[in-house]
């Protein structure tokens, strides 16, 4: 999706709030997202298996921000703190419901960057902080701080779901 893409889906009638698109997602190493236990996964499916993907359903706030979740927008990806300890959660709220506007809602949002055919999500509430996988396959969609590390994958393709 290109910024001139996300602002129209973002603004179609100026007034209308943002409409929420499903995705495929993938990182650069080809691993799709999966549940397990609750938890986003990052592995290769295939055969039989290939019905577990979950698609990105994506709200554009802005230009460069959007909300993300999954299962129709009722699961909801967020930068969660505690102490020192930052980590990516699933939240049960509904994506539609979440706005740009309210200082709760900024551990949902994601700044998108765009590198060529790649993105990548830095989270809103925890500047420097960015969506990951690991070159290892079945393990946790996670948050990162050290983007440049060789064992991280930071790098994303994403596709509108037909």
């Amino acid at each position: 999706m290109t910024a001139a893409q996300a602002e129209a889906a973002c603004r179609p009638s100026g007034k209308r709030p943002c409409k929420m698109q499903a995705f495929r997602i993938w990182d650069t190493n080809q691993k799709t997202f999966y549940l397990r236990n609750n938890q986003l996964i990052a592995g290769y499916l295939q055969g039989p298996n290939i019905k577990l993907e979950e698609k990105i359903d994506m709200v554009p706030i802005d230009l460069h921000s959007v909300f993300l979740g999954i299962h129709g927008g009722k699961l909801c990806l967020s930068c969660a703190k505690s102490g020192d300890d930052i980590k990516l959660q699933l939240e049960e709220v509904n994506i539609t419901d979440l706005s740009k506007n309210k200082e709760e809602d900024k551990r949902f949002t994601f700044i998108r960057s765009e590198k060529g055919p790649t993105t990548s999500f830095e989270s809103a509430a925890c500047p420097g902080w960015f969506l990951c996988t690991t070159l290892e396959a079945d393990r946790p969609v996670s948050l990162t701080n050290t983007p440049e590390e060789p064992l991280i994958v930071t790098k994303f393709y994403f596709q509108e779901d037909q």
